[in-house]
């Protein structure tokens, strides 16, 4: 049996912040099994390591004997979550949040205990909510709190248009944490307002207040942006154990420790042993195959880590890159470059045409990874290797 204070400790590790935690202390006192709630907009198809970051930890409140209430926003993802976002974002059609949400519940038990996850839609209590019931809703909050919110505020004093629908996004979030009676509610840094209106709304119900704990944001394989599947820097959870090893061997050195930070189970002080090691003049790249065969052992097996770095030692370490690769500087506009246009202006290609083809054919590489993706933007600020066929490579920085 863990103690409360060693609980207390798991739970702290890695988290950005715990908002309260002495309420969270004094309800892990109680003895009773806690319900834990993450929600997750099905807004495209697949999970990345970046959604991990936060799925681990709720891994973990189950180790410790608590519920998980994995609630995905299919009714929230029909509005779109403003969070971030300079504009207002299109809302997903009923069909593709079906067809994202029946494929978020096939990976979320590579993570989670399914005896111990509820998998909720918040569809199950908004669709039974009458206009009358949304609008009193609405009355518990004001618009000058919704203006404290750092993207609203932005947007508000540049001028540029807020839709009345986008502050009920938070409403919705914070009502699903008064269906769901949720006692602690994780979310990442940048979901920060929409928790806390949780706490807010379940105060006016009635409720005693979940716990609010905000999980780091994981940077994507360019280091700069959050890793996204819109910006193309991501590393998916179902992707070929071939490519994920490659991708992660991508990421510089110093991005390296960050990702061990967030995505590793190793011991703190393993990580501060590694550090050493290179101090001491052991290779990075050494260290990082730890971290990639730990990566794909979790989502594949360790067999498949095994495998993928002997396909990575033959393909990049003996002689299948060229030793004198063109190394480029593209511009591109605010946002980044399209996969098809980077490549023609590489000279990889003949023409974006050229280039879409290719990618159908699977014969586009980013960093040993297949390009899928034909509307693919590369993000200003990355730099990656790309290839396609057996021989093209170039080094492209996007700025």
């Amino acid at each position: 049996m863990v103690s409360v204070n060693d609980a207390l400790e798991q739970i702290k590790r890695g988290a950005d912040e715990i908002l309260v935690e002495s309420e969270l202390k004094t309800k892990l006192e109680r003895g009773k099994p806690l319900r834990i709630k993450a929600g997750f907009d099905p807004t495209a198809p697949d999970l990345h390591l970046g959604h991990t970051v936060l799925i681990n930890k709720l891994r973990q409140f189950q180790d410790l004997g608590h519920e998980v209430l994995f609630l995905i926003g299919d009714f929230t993802g029909m509005i779109g979550d403003p969070t971030g976002k300079s504009a207002t974002r299109p809302p997903l059609t009923r069909d593709d949040v079906i067809e994202n949400a029946r494929s978020y519940e096939q990976q979320i038990f590579k993570i989670l205990d399914p005896e111990k996850t509820l998998v909720m839609f918040n569809s199950s209590w908004m669709n039974a909510m009458s206009s009358a019931d949304l609008i009193q809703l609405a009355a518990k909050h004001t618009v000058a709190r919704m203006l404290e919110r750092d993207d609203f505020s932005k947007r508000y004093k540049g001028g540029q248009p807020i839709a009345i629908h986008e502050f009920l996004y938070p409403l919705i979030q914070g009502y699903d944490s008064v269906a769901m009676r949720a006692d602690v509610e994780l979310g990442g840094t940048d979901q920060k307002f929409n928790l806390l209106v949780g706490r807010e709304l379940q105060k006016a119900y009635g409720q005693e207040q979940q716990v609010v704990l905000t999980m780091p944001i994981l940077e994507g394989l360019d280091g700069v942006q959050k890793m996204s599947k819109s910006l193309g820097n991501y590393i998916g959870i179902d992707e070929a154990p071939e490519e994920m090893f490659g991708k992660l061997m991508s990421i510089s050195d110093d991005l390296m420790w960050r990702y061990f930070e967030l995505l590793s189970f190793r011991p703190p002080s393993d990580i501060v042993g590694f550090k050493r090691e290179i101090q001491a003049g052991k290779n990075p790249r050494d260290i990082k195959f730890l971290l990639c065969e730990e990566v794909v052992s979790r989502f594949h097996s360790p067999q498949a880590a095994k495998t993928a770095q002997e396909t990575f030692i033959a393909r990049f370490q003996k002689g299948a890159m060229p030793e004198d690769m063109l190394e480029l500087e593209l511009s591109a506009a605010e946002g980044g470059l399209a996969i098809a246009n980077l490549l023609k202006e590489a000279g990889l290609v003949k023409s974006t045409s050229d280039a879409l083809r290719m990618i159908k054919q699977g014969a586009v590489r980013i960093d040993g990874g297949r390009v899928e993706d034909s509307k693919l933007t590369v993000p200003v600020g990355a730099q990656h290797v790309f290839q396609v066929g057996k021989r093209r490579f170039a080094r492209v920085t996007v700025a």
